[in-house]
């Protein structure tokens, strides 16, 4: 009896040994997963300190277009749809990259009125200056029957682009795996409004690139200021109406 009773305790110490061990590889286990996912979060998380390379300005080639809406019972164009066709041939003329696309419904109730509306357009483009191979007139389907279909003009132009906006990879408060909070670093979406606005607003895209070529100095005035300069007299610009222009005496 006592023989057996010794074999059961052996055979328990050994059991629990055993699953010490276990849970110890277990506890192991999970914390080095931890630290790994730590880890991989934080290299995810990862991106440029200058918002300038976090959301750079790309220049590429983009669609100018306008819209131009037309009745079922209308043909023509009104004043406003005139002066917009007239307004898009003139910026075609000075910064296109290939023809205008006119985009013109068909087997829709004003299929007839547009088809009147695109023999209108083509003759104010002619007179704006723009050839007729210019002009390319593409026909197409709508896809929702109850939305009314529209004449539409676009030409492919230079343009300056930057974003989308509006992407938050992390949060913006403290957290384990927001690695830009305790480093007092700039959020992922810093600056990118900031960037998309300006390259709205660039007149012309290739400015950001490289400065444009001077233009020939005003041979004139530059002489006769140097006549001024030679005669030892003042070469300054006396302004006689700029008193006029003030609003206030503050300051005298």
């Amino acid at each position: 009896m006592t023989t057996q009773i010794t074999l059961d305790r052996k055979r328990a110490l050994r059991i629990a040994g055993t699953l010490r061990v276990a849970g110890a590889l277990v506890g192991l286990a999970v914390a080095l997963g931890a630290c790994t996912h730590t880890d991989e979060a934080v290299t995810a998380a990862s991106y440029p300190d200058d918002y300038r390379m976090r959301h750079p300005i790309a220049i590429q080639e983009a669609d100018q277009s306008i819209v131009i809406f037309v009745g079922h019972a209308r043909g023509g164009l009104s004043a406003s749809q005139r002066a917009d066709v007239m307004g898009l041939a003139q910026t075609w003329l000075h910064e296109a990259t290939g023809a205008i696309n006119a985009d013109v419904p068909v087997d829709t109730p004003n299929a007839r009125a547009a088809a009147d509306a695109v023999r209108e357009i083509q003759s104010l483009l002619a007179a704006a200056g723009v050839p007729a191979r210019g002009l390319v007139v593409r026909r197409y389907h709508p896809d929702d029957p109850r939305q009314l279909a529209a004449i539409r003009l676009s030409y492919p132009k230079i343009s300056a682009v930057a974003g989308p906006c509006g992407i938050w990879p992390e949060d913006l408060g403290p957290s384990i795996k927001n690695k830009s909070y305790f480093e007092n670093k700039q959020y992922y979406n810093f600056g990118c409004a900031y960037q998309r606005n300006m390259a709205a607003m660039v007149d012309n895209p290739s400015d950001l690139e490289q400065p444009r070529t001077e233009t020939p100095p005003y041979t004139a005035r530059r002489t006769a200021a140097f006549e001024k300069y030679r005669k030892g007299a003042p070469t300054a610009i006396a302004y006689p109406e700029a008193e006029k222009a003030k609003l206030s005496d503050t300051g005298k």
